[in-house]
């Protein structure tokens, strides 16, 4: 096991009556991240929750707190997103971050009995809201030119021919798809994407979380060999959090224990259990999870409703007594001091 890039993910969470101080210090968490020498620092999008909406407009603030970090989200549901206007968003938080965003998308419209309404005209029940929509806005990436050779628009003191601006060529291949089931990575796989699988996964034929996102993966790589993968894990280490947190942690995965022994629901859902305790403890278990031995990229999946200081100790603790035993040096030799 040699892991080469080590990346974070956090849910952004704020108080209901305080939003701005949540997200300062998720900005915060980002910078911090840095400093140790992450590769990556990844927020996660979320509606009608105290979390953050946009991703992209989090991530052009990102982008101008850090200087390094691979700046990402997982994920984006494409069922609420215009493929055009989000293209051109996310096309300028890449450029103001100089080249640094990962963009992670999946199908999906949650909430959309709340919200399918307020953010459609029309029936939004029959549009396209799963594969054909990261596409589109795949393709509006590539930026190529729109109408024909000869189609120019007039603007200011300039002519040109019209295409998503701002346009990096490099962004389209910096997008990553939210793989649960052998559908979605063969989809991934197909459309040349990198593939994003975390600690939730579709039960096929086995009812052994294990077995079937090793499945999910070989099934991605039989198609796309050599694009990225990641995979994240909730890994929450106590080494030196204080007895009362230790305990928070362990009452924390104890409560999310039940639902990593059978598939839950119709659609058979599978879960990973936490990774919780001694940095020891930690990677007796990742030693004996034969997905993390296959990838080279490990993404930590920050618990929701933590505090700072909490994020803060595990991002430490990983960086400094589990990750080093894994293979991983940080980016920087000077983040490390």
């Amino acid at each position: 096991m040699t892991i080469t890039s080590l990346a974070f993910l956090t849910p952004g969470n704020f108080a209901d009556d305080d939003p701005y101080t949540g997200l300062e210090e998720t900005l915060q968490l980002f910078e911090y991240g840095e400093r140790l020498g992450y590769e990556g620092a990844w927020i996660r999008q979320r509606h009608l929750e105290h979390g953050v909406g946009s991703a992209a407009v989090f991530l052009a603030a990102a982008g101008q707190r850090t200087e390094r970090v691979e700046l990402g989200t997982a994920v984006i549901p494409i069922g609420y997103e215009s493929p055009f206007r989000l293209a051109e968003d996310l096309a300028l938080a890449d450029v103001l971050s100089r080249g640094r965003l990962q963009i992670g998308f999946s199908t999906g419209m949650p909430h959309a009995e709340l919200l399918g309404d307020l953010v459609y005209d029309g029936d939004w029940r029959s549009f396209d809201l799963s594969y054909g929509r990261v596409a589109r806005v795949v393709d509006n990436l590539r930026g190529n030119y729109l109408g024909g050779p000869d189609t120019v628009i007039q603007s200011p003191g300039n002519t040109q021919r019209p295409r998503l601006q701002p346009h990096n060529p490099g962004l389209v291949d910096r997008i990553w798809y939210g793989g649960g089931s052998l559908r979605s990575a063969r989809w991934a796989g197909e459309s040349g994407l990198n593939l994003l699988s975390g600690n939730i996964v579709t039960g096929e034929d086995t009812d052994d979380f294990t077995t079937a996102q090793s499945n999910l993966l070989a099934a991605y790589r039989r198609i796309e060999p050599t694009a990225r993968v990641a995979i994240g894990r909730v890994i929450v280490p106590f080494d030196s959090a204080d007895r009362a947190t230790r305990i928070r942690y362990q009452e924390y995965a104890a409560s999310r224990h039940a639902r990593t022994l059978a598939p839950q629901g119709p659609r058979r859902t599978l879960f990973a259990p936490d990774v919780v305790g001694t940095a020891e403890q930690i990677l007796e278990q990742l030693a004996a999870d034969p997905v993390v031995s296959a990838v080279s990229e490990l993404r930590l999946e920050l618990p929701y409703e933590f505090r700072r200081e909490e994020y803060e100790q595990i991002l430490h603790d990983i960086r400094h007594l589990v990750a080093p035993e894994l293979g991983w040096r940080p980016a920087r030799l000077e983040a490390a001091r």
